[in-house]
């Protein structure tokens, strides 16, 4: 029986830090010898339900106000949860005591309101906004009101918020991306988690933060290029928002002289938003791309000779690049299936271990056009729920570990690998996986070498199902480019020298797998 685990907790009162502070302080306490998790959040009533959820809400917490960091350790022993918090309050009160002194003046004199930041930059024209959700609709409020467009990679922010924010926007002509948008490329310039891609004459508006970043690094790959790339958040094209943020992007591109070819990426919208997106789509008179994730009756629908349907997102980036004027569009659909290695009795299934939420629902569709059933933590249909996901696959399975239930205490898994190298140890170890999936995404924002974290654990979980009469296959791809600052091919070549076949792009990597299983 494994050894129960210690857990502290503390309050740090009156001092406000934004979440990608805290993910940093995070990172640094998991570091710590013996250190399972850190959470730091500030106090407010949804970051309590998340710590609530993981087991980590304490009364002392419970206690704290909005502006108050919550603080919780867990560790293997009493002494690391000390060492850990220790730490932490040495380096949250190091931050404010060199503030108070003088130290890094520009953080004592930051602009305090966004007209501040604009009579500091008056060119300026997008406000980039990551507070905790909370928070975040009265920012982004304020910015429109000062003529700002605005990216929000805040989550936790309500529906009903989010309503309003896009029809105060598109009242003054002003486009909202998010909230909860983890991607976009305006003018070359990338934000939040993008790749560096080569500027062109494609433009992307899509509800998918991953998925817009397959589509951008495969034209890239392809020898297309991107104008503009605009990410509306996920919940976008539900029936409550309408769409408004798709919408104001299908014009901004149809007004775009650099933009020739356009490309939607989505799951499937509600029926009558599909509709008026298709419509203003057709309108724009310029060839498009359109893939509804999982919508298989989308390609057979004629709505115009111009627009054409795919099922995946390489397919979206291989339309778009051809409809550009590249006939030849080097694209492998299907790789050749290489020879299949002699798996054990008992190894039935395949697991995947995603950090991005859209590949994570493009494997179930290739799996079901497959005839498999994955089960999910994020499934496309409820009757593939998957219980108990933090703690156990069943069957097979696709996994989002980048969803909220896996990021309580730490950043998401694009940032740090450490929960889904425990994951896949975890899953290397049952003697009924036969297949591990992984996405492997760079580019801005991403860790700065993943390969080098992921490469000794894929060699570890080999290993240890080799020394059990076991071959445990490892498959996937990396999403990104040569221009990001990770460097494809050197992500690529680490991951192949630890014994993981790379597919290429996200969906020949899912089809791949889903052979290796039937």
């Amino acid at each position: 029986m494994a050894a129960a685990l210690h857990t502290l907790a503390f309050v740090y009162a009156n001092v406000y830090k934004d979440s990608v502070a805290l993910m940093r302080v995070a990172q640094r306490l998991l570091a710590l010898p013996g250190l399972r998790d850190a959470s730091l959040q500030m106090g407010n009533a949804a970051n309590k339900d998340i710590l609530r959820e993981a087991g980590l809400l304490s009364a002392q917490l419970d206690a704290a106000g909005p502006s108050d960091i919550m603080v919780a350790v867990r560790g293997e022993t009493s002494s690391a949860c000390e060492a850990a918090v220790a730490e932490c309050q040495a380096q949250l009160a190091g931050a404010a005591e060199n503030v108070a002194a003088g130290q890094g003046a520009s953080e004592a004199v930051a602009p305090r309101s966004w007209s501040m930041a604009l009579a500091a930059q008056p060119g300026a024209n997008i406000a980039q906004i990551s507070v905790p959700g909370p928070y975040a609709a009265a920012e982004a409020l304020k910015a429109l009101k000062q003529g700002l467009n605005v990216f929000m990679f805040s989550d936790n922010v309500a529906l009903a918020q989010e309503v309003a924010l896009k029809q105060e926007a598109s009242s003054r002509g002003l486009l909202v991306m998010g909230p909860d948008c983890g991607t976009a490329i305006i003018g070359g310039v990338p934000l939040g988690f993008a790749n560096q891609v080569r500027r062109g004459n494609i433009g992307i508006v899509a509800a998918s933060g991953t998925g817009l970043q397959e589509v951008t690094t495969q034209i890239h790959r392809m020898g297309g290029g991107v104008s503009h790339a605009f990410g509306t958040g996920g919940r976008d094209l539900y029936a409550d928002v309408g769409g408004i943020s798709m919408l104001q992007g299908i014009t901004l591109l149809a007004a775009d002289k650099s933009t020739r070819v356009i490309v939607l990426v989505s799951k499937p919208p509600a029926a009558d938003i599909a509709s008026k997106v298709l419509t203003a789509l057709k309108a724009t008179g310029k060839p498009a791309a359109v893939l509804f994730l999982g919508n298989v009756q989308s390609a057979n629908t004629s709505v115009s000779s111009k627009l054409r349907f795919v099922h995946n997102l390489v397919d979206a980036a291989a339309a778009a690049v051809q409809l550009a004027g590249r006939a030849q569009a080097a694209v492998a659909r299907r790789y050749a299936l290489p020879r299949k290695p002699k798996f054990a009795p008992s190894q039935k299934y395949l697991c995947a271990l995603y950090s991005g939420g859209t590949f994570a629902a493009e494997a179930q569709v290739i799996c079901a056009s497959l005839g498999l059933q994955p089960l999910s933590n994020v499934p496309l249909h409820a009757a593939q729920t998957l219980p108990d996901a933090r703690n156990a696959s069943r069957g097979h399975s696709v996994l989002d570990l980048g969803d909220d239930a896996f990021t309580v205490g730490r950043p998401h898994p694009m940032i740090d690998q450490a929960a889904r190298i425990t994951r896949l140890l975890q899953e290397a170890a049952d003697p009924a996986v036969r297949v591990i999936l992984l996405d492997v995404v760079i580019g801005w924002g991403a860790h700065a070498d993943p390969a080098a974290e992921l490469a000794p654990a894929i060699v570890k979980a080999k290993a240890s199902a080799a020394r059990a009469g076991r071959h445990l296959a490892v498959l996937g791809f990396v999403c990104g480019t040569e221009q990001d600052p990770q460097g494809l091919a050197q992500q690529e070549a680490q991951l192949r020298a630890a014994g993981m076949v790379l597919a290429g792009n996200s969906a020949n990597a899912a089809w791949l797998a889903a052979q290796w299983v039937k």
